[in-house]
């Protein structure tokens, strides 16, 4: 690596490195406010340190391409202001050779978005999804606090006035667990303990309205034990497309192109996985669903073909979040050439623009992932290809 390479790739290094941090406080200012709320919630450490963990990775997808593009530009910028461009010109130094380092590293950092994106993304996902929903249901006794509704237990919704360790004041429980009948239960205080997944209230000065199903009256008593089952039975949470790491998601687009092509074996199927064990073995006896008319099979290929179109949309945007990072490299250095005064307020606009552009196709065709009447899994390479069309036009323009 020549003198003048290895100056200009040490300061597009460091300029890079200090935007990834700051780009990455910025990002992560949300994740760090709901962390706090549920520690503030009490919600035990052990869970929140892990949601953390698996929270900070996916930033990077957006992080690494944008710190490319803000130091290309900037990097590239000064140096065009401070003449040193035409002083490498002038001294018959070929601009390419000074673009290689910053390319190359931009096509690491793809090589590296690519592995982020289809294996650190989606795992981080899953599991960040399973702790939403241990901490939301299931974190246990830490979530009742006092002065709001608690809805998250089924079926019951729990309110009191003020908490002093595990007794609680002022209790008013309403119940619809009953198909006939709601109830309200109050208490002056109440014991909370656990037993397995229930939650167990011994309640003092009680009243029930009404009693039960078959005495509408009020029923009152000094002591009573109150018990919503399953109140800390965890849900299990559905792995969805974002969840499938590379392999699994191409193992599940075949599988879905597969069932596209053929709608009558998938009907065939649910309809033996929702008929009795006992209604195969009959003779004569066929599901209905098996009998689909013309109509039913036509909006059932119309469900998979959207299914088929979401998991192709969310694949290519793996791809096309880790190309960020060599296309902004590829027009951010002949766009930091061109702006030669003002280049920090310049860059900056630059690279506001040019990003935005770029992920506003992106989430555009995301929300267009299941229409699969216009490939949205087609139409989202346009930013990649744009930038590339661009980069065309200006590097031989600022040679």
């Amino acid at each position: 690596m020549k003198t003048v390479e290895r100056y200009v790739f040490g300061a597009f290094l460091s300029s890079f490195f200090l935007s990834f941090l700051v780009l990455s406080f910025v990002l992560t200012v949300g994740l760090m406010v709901q962390i706090v709320g549920y520690m503030l919630q009490g919600i035990p450490v052990s869970l929140v340190g892990r949601f953390a963990l698996v929270s900070f990775p996916e930033t990077m997808q957006w992080t690494i391409p944008l710190g490319l593009l803000v130091s290309s530009i900037l990097v590239f910028s000064r140096l065009s202001a401070d003449s040193e461009i035409a002083a490498m010109r002038a001294c018959g130094v070929n601009l390419l050779t000074v673009m290689r380092w910053p390319l190359l590293f931009g096509a690491l950092c793809t090589l590296l978005g690519l592995f982020i994106n289809n294996e650190i993304v989606p795992r981080g996902h899953e599991v960040r999804r399973n702790l939403a929903k241990r901490i939301s249901v299931g974190a246990g006794l830490e979530l009742l606090e006092p002065g709001r509704v608690i809805d998250d237990f089924p079926k019951v919704k729990i309110y009191f006035e003020e908490r002093e360790g595990q007794w609680l004041k002022d209790l008013v429980v309403l119940d619809f667990t009953s198909p006939r009948v709601d109830r309200m239960v109050t208490a002056t205080k109440a014991l909370v303990t656990s037993e397995g997944r229930d939650v167990v209230l011994d309640l003092h000065g009680m009243t029930v309205d009404p009693l039960d199903e078959d005495h509408p009256g009020m029923g009152r008593a000094a002591r009573f034990q109150y018990r919503v089952k399953d109140a800390l039975k965890d849900e299990k949470y559905r792995r969805r497309e974002k969840d499938f790491r590379f392999l699994e998601m191409l193992a599940a687009i075949d599988r879905a192109r597969a069932a596209a092509k053929d709608p009558k074996t998938v009907a065939a199927r649910q309809a033996a996985a929702q008929a009795p064990a006992s209604a195969g073995k009959r003779d004569g006896a066929r599901p209905a669903a098996a009998e689909m008319d013309a109509d039913g099979l036509k909006r059932l290929r119309k469900t998979l073909l959207r299914h088929l179109s979401g998991m192709r949309t969310e694949f290519q945007k793996r791809w096309v979040f880790a190309f960020a990072s060599i296309c902004f490299v590829l027009i951010g250095v002949p766009l930091g050439i061109q702006s030669q005064r003002r280049e920090s307020t310049i860059g900056m606009a630059i690279a506001l623009v040019t990003a935005l552009c770029y992920y506003l196709v992106v989430i555009l065709m995301m929300s267009l992932s299941k229409n699969y009447h216009v490939h949205p899994e087609i139409l989202i390479w346009l930013p990649p290809l744009a930038c590339g069309g661009l980069a065309c036009y200006l590097i031989p323009k600022n040679l």
